[in-house]
C-alpha cells in the first residue's frame, strides 16, 4: 500500500510502500479519497509533540480523512462496505495520507451528503476543534461576544460560521483582503490584523478562540469581562489537558509549569484560559454532518493537491495565502 511517512523527525515526507491496515473487531477499513492538511501534521512532522504524542517511526502523517467503507470488523453495527465516511481518526491511529486505513468504529461517521469527498477531507479536525471549543469547552450561548482569531483559516473559517449559529455575536481577525469572505461567513466585526490592533478595539468578549498563542493570546485576556474565558489550540497546554491525556508525573509538572505564566495572568484579570487538544469523536461529527446538510455550515476548501504532491504540499501551509482548508486527492 502506498503512503507518505516519516522515518526520522524534521525530515520530508516521502512516499513509500507500507503494511495493509490490521483491522479490529471493531475497526472499519477506509478508501481514502481525501486527506485534510492540518498544521498539526506539520508539528508532529517537526517532533513538536514527541513528548506527549510518542508515536513510533517510521510514521503515515494525516488527520483527516473522507472515503469509503471497504470493509468491517465483525462486531462493528453502524458501517457497511460502500458507506462513504469522514473522520479524524484516533490520535493514536493516525495516518490518512496512504491508499487506506482502519478507524475505530466509533470514531467515525457518514459524511455530509451534501459534500464532497474533498470538502468532507477537509472538515473532521477543524470541525471538531471549533466544536469543542465553542460548544464543549466554551458553552456559548445566544447573545454573549465571541472573537475568533485568523477567521479565513480552516478553525477559523468553522468556527465563525458555529458560533453564528450559537447565536453569538462574532468578531475576528483577517487581513484586509479576507474582510468580505470573514463577513459572510457571519462575522459581525473584522479586525484587519496587519493594521488594527483587536486589543484597542475590543472590550467585554466572553469568549476568545486563540489559535496563534504567544504576545497575541496574552492581549486575547485583556479583551474578556471578568469571568471569560480564552481557549487556546496552539499552546501552552495546562494542567487539566496532562490529567486527561495521561501523562505521566515529570511531563504533568512540566506542562504545569508551561503554562503558569499565562493561568496567572488570566486570574488576576478574572478569567481564565484553557488549551484544548482536539479528540476524535464520531457522535460530534454526525451533528457536524446535519449541519453541514441543513446549510449552517459550509466546508471551505481552498486548495487541492493530488496525492503525490503531498510534500509539497504540507510545507505549502507554512506560506499559507488561501482560505480554508488544503486538501490531498487520492486516485484510487
Amino acid at each position: 500500500m502506498r503512503a507518505f511517512v516519516i522515518t526520522k523527525y524534521r525530515e520530508p515526507l516521502r512516499e513509500a510502500e507500507v503494511a495493509e491496515p490490521a483491522v479490529g473487531e471493531r475497526d472499519v477499513l477506509v478508501q481514502v479519497h481525501a486527506a485534510g492538511l492540518n498544521q498539526l501534521d506539520e508539528k508532529i512532522r517537526l517532533g513538536e509533540f514527541k513528548q506527549i504524542l510518542p508515536y513510533k517511526l517510521q510514521l503515515v502523517l494525516g488527520n483527516d480523512v473522507a472515503g469509503t467503507v471497504l470493509s468491517v470488523g465483525e462486531k462493528v453495527t453502524g458501517f457497511k462496505p460502500g458507506d462513504e465516511v469522514y473522520a479524524r481518526p484516533h490520535q493514536d491511529r493516525i495516518g490518512t495520507f496512504a491508499e487506506r486505513i482502519a478507524i475505530a468504529e466509533e470514531d467515525l461517521a457518514l459524511k455530509p451528503l451534501s459534500a464532497s469527498m474533498e470538502e468532507a477531507g477537509s472538515l473532521p479536525l477543524v470541525a471538531l476543534t471549533a466544536w469543542q471549543a465553542l460548544v464543549e469547552q466554551g458553552n456559548v450561548r445566544p447573545g454573549q461576544k465571541v472573537l475568533i482569531h485568523a477567521g479565513a483559516g480552516g478553525v477559523g473559517s468553522i468556527a465563525i460560521q458555529l458560533a453564528k449559529h450559537l447565536g453569538a455575536t462574532v468578531a475576528t481577525t483577517a487581513s484586509s483582503s479576507n474582510a468580505g469572505f470573514v463577513r459572510g461567513l457571519g462575522a459581525d466585526v473584522v479586525i484587519d490584523y496587519r493594521a488594527q490592533d483587536f486589543e484597542q478595539l475590543l472590550s467585554g468578549y466572553d469568549l476568545v478562540l486563540d489559535s496563534l498563542g504567544g504576545e497575541n493570546l496574552q492581549k486575547s485576556l485583556r479583551i474578556l469581562k471578568p469571568g471569560g474565558k480564552v481557549i487556546g489550540i496552539a499552546g501552552p497546554p495546562d494542567p487539566a489537558f496532562a490529567r486527561t491525556a495521561g501523562l505521566n508525573p515529570i511531563l504533568r509538572l512540566a506542562i504545569t509549569g508551561l503554562s503558569s505564566k499565562i493561568r496567572k495572568k488570566a486570574r488576576k484579570l478574572g478569567v481564565s484560559y484553557e488549551f484544548l487538544f482536539m479528540r476524535a469523536s464520531g457522535d460530534q461529527l454526525r451533528q457536524i454532518s446535519a449541519l453541514v446538510d441543513a446549510g449552517i455550515l459550509r466546508p471551505i476548501v481552498g486548495k487541492v493537491f493530488t496525492f503525490v504532491e503531498a510534500p509539497e504540499a504540507l510545507q505549502s501551509l507554512a506560506a499559507g495565502g488561501f482560505r480554508g482548508k488544503a486538501v490531498l486527492t487520492v486516485n484510487n
